[in-house]
């Protein structure tokens, strides 16, 4: 097989992934309409400002509020998982910051479920598998994020190799604390 890209020439991006949950153990979704992953249910999330010189915990509290319109304090975030994507789609180099909303959230507090980045969805987490999601969270991420809930991860994924290839490079549980 020719390689179509040079691995060494793939741009790098850090970026926010936010978990928030309601009462009732439903997941906030985002049904995407823009790359990356158009057309996919995913958590809200984006790209950290680099060029400012935003913090991870910034990123996700700027994200929530731009995505959901909810207003979330820094004591309310939680850092759940960090997840490292080598050649994601063949494009690019992924440092992502998973987060976990510590409090509920309540339904009152989105201000619009359209946005410009596409239609938000309040999915129960038993459901969230049976939603159109990346493969790499069917595969890896959604379990390790349920796994995890209240504890933390970090996971390393190659997607150079055909079938992608993962590492869970530490681990533990709420009740390993």
């Amino acid at each position: 097989m020719t390689e179509l890209y040079s691995i060494t020439e793939l741009p790098y991006k850090i970026a926010v992934l936010c978990y928030l949950y309601d009462e009732d153990d439903h997941l906030l979704l985002l049904h995407r309409a823009k790359e990356p992953n158009s057309g996919k249910y995913s958590p809200i999330g984006g790209k950290l400002e680099a060029t400012i010189g935003e913090s991870p915990h910034e990123c996700a509290i700027r994200e929530i509020q731009e995505e959901s319109g909810v207003v979330v304090e820094l004591q309310d975030l939680r850092l759940s998982g960090m997840l490292a994507e080598t050649a994601y789609e063949d494009k690019t180099h992924w440092l992502l910051f998973l987060f976990e909303v510590k409090r509920p959230i309540l339904h009152s507090e989105i201000t619009d479920m359209e946005i410009d980045e596409g239609v938000l969805e309040w999915v129960h987490v038993d459901d969230v598998e049976n939603k159109d999601i990346p493969e790499t969270d069917r595969q890896i991420i959604w379990n390790l994020v349920k796994q995890h809930r209240g504890g933390f991860f970090a996971v390393h994924i190659d997607c150079s190799v055909k079938p992608f290839s993962w590492t869970v490079q530490e681990e533990w549980t709420a009740t390993d604390v």
